[in-house]
Order: structure tokens, then sequence, then C-alpha cells
């Protein structure tokens, strides 16, 4: 079955108790496999004026400035690892996000179940050579913003280096949220016609509403299916209007099980159910003579 990954980032308003919560149910209720935030040096990422502009979206915003506002949404490192301990007291695999070379170093050392390179920094190499050099579990990846010839860099760059059958790579558009039509599940088809042999997955990540394309691209082949995940949809911040609330999650969790049954062939031509049917209403009305 594919693996459902709760993707909390930054919903949490920068709030450990929140987070706990989200963690709580998304292991409890939910029965998410995998639970993941985001690491951020957000001096590191965003130049001097960037850091010290407004926020695109004030009415979003968690400070007078964007770098403020980022930084409120930050956990330092001892925070994620009790965030990491959380997640094993629930039943649920931690993992994050990394955006720049200084996160990456930082999430290599606690060890996560796997690290996700987020699409908007799938081309930054000294990130993605930092993992592939010192990091030695799954490393993941999103292409949404990603030409075709980008993508084959991506790729054989971890071939490159040994490590291909440990790169997850996800069909994803770049859009909070996406409409039905920009979400393009097709590209599920082209990755694992062109990669299924030469990478370890393919995975799908989702910034659309509902849950119905989830199950579309389970049934195309996706072995990861991430969505934003929040406790209140109207909440604040930038993320919530494409995350599902929790029972929304449930619900995914439960129809991936569901569907995951029902994609195989009959073991048999007639199944037990079919015989007793068989027995009851066509068996007299069998002829061939």
């Amino acid at each position: 079955m594919a693996k459902l990954i709760a993707e909390i980032g930054c919903n949490h308003k920068g709030d450990m108790d929140i987070a706990k919560e989200m963690i709580s149910i998304a292991g409890k209720f939910i029965k998410a496999d995998i639970v993941k935030f985001q690491k951020r040096n957000n001096r590191e990422l965003l130049t001097e004026e960037e850091y010290n502009s407004p926020h695109p979206n004030s009415a979003q915003s968690y400070g007078p400035t964007y770098g403020e506002h980022r930084e409120f949404l930050e956990f330092d490192m001892d925070q994620h690892r009790q965030l990491q301990k959380w997640c094993a007291e629930c039943g649920v695999l931690y993992s994050s996000s990394v955006w720049d070379l200084t996160s990456a170093r930082q999430m290599i050392d606690i060890a996560p179940a796997l690290i996700k390179i987020p699409s908007a920094v799938n081309q930054n190499k000294p990130v993605l050579l930092e993992l592939i050099q010192n990091y030695p579990g799954e490393i993941h990846v999103s292409l949404g913003m990603t030409t075709p010839e980008d993508i084959d860099k991506i790729v054989s760059l971890f071939e490159d280096h040994s490590r291909n059958r440990d790169l997850v790579i996800y069909a994803c558009t770049s859009g909070y949220p996406v409409k039905f039509e920009e979400i393009c599940l097709l590209e599920i088809s082209k990755y694992r016609k062109k990669y299924a042999s030469r990478v370890k997955a393919i995975g799908f990540s989702g910034h659309h509403l509902g849950i119905a394309a989830d199950i579309a691209a389970l049934t195309l082949g996706a072995e990861f299916i991430e969505r934003h995940y929040t406790l209140d949809r109207t909440w604040k911040g930038t993320d919530h209007a494409a995350s599902l609330e929790p029972d929304g999650l449930r619900r995914l969790c439960r129809d991936m099980s569901n569907v995951t049954k029902a994609l195989q062939d009959k073991k048999n031509a007639l199944l037990e159910v079919e015989q007793k049917t068989f027995d009851k209403l066509k068996a007299k009305n069998v002829h061939w003579d």
C-alpha cells in the first residue's frame, strides 16, 4: 500500500502544543504513516532586503517583516528532536523538508525517517550533494516548477553517486491551492515509464482540494501520497487553504487502504463469493449447446 505523509510544514503556527496535537491526531486518529515538518535557515535563504520587506500578504503574516514572519514559524533543533520523540510515541514516522545547506546538515544530524527536498530547492546542487554524500536514508524530491531536462539532471546526479535507489521523486504542481485541471496526474505515468527502473519510487504531492485526485494518483502507481494537513483551514497562513483537516485526511487514509485492497486480479476464475451467486442465479442458465 502507498504510504500517506501528513505534511504539517508550518501549519503549527509556531506553537509546539499545536504541533504535538497534530502529531497525536496524525498517528492515532488519521493513521498516517509519516508526519513531515520543515526546516529553514531564514538568514541563509533570504537576502537582507527580502528579510526586512513586508509579507506580500499582510493578513497572513505572523510578523511585521517577511523574515520575522518566517522566524516566528521556525522551530529550532531541540524542538525538532522533541517533535521526533512525540512522533515515535504516537506511532508515526518523523520527517522534514530542508530548504538550505545549514538545515540539511542539521537534519542529517538527527537522522529522520526521510528527508525531503521541496520543489523550490530541487536544483540547489550543494544541498542535493550534502544529502547524497552524508545522509544514508531515503531522499524525497518534489518536481514542481521543474522542466523535463532538469528532472533528468536531478536523477542523473543521484545515479552518478550511486544513490538513485534511495531517491523518491514526486509529481507535483506548485500552487496553493491548484485547480483540478492543473494537477496533471498523468505526470505520474510519465515518471513511472521513464524512471521506475532508475529510482526507488514515484510519489505524488498534492496542493488541491478534496481527496479524489489522491486516490487517482494511487491507482496510477504513486507509492507515497503527501498532503498538507491543518487543524483548521481558516487559520492564518498561506498553506492552510490547500490543506486537509483531520477528518479529510482520515478519510483519505481509509480510502487508500480500501482502494489498495481492490486493486488486484481475481485469484480464481470464480471467487468464492461468485460461486455462491453462480449456484443461485446462473448455473441453470448456462446453455452452450
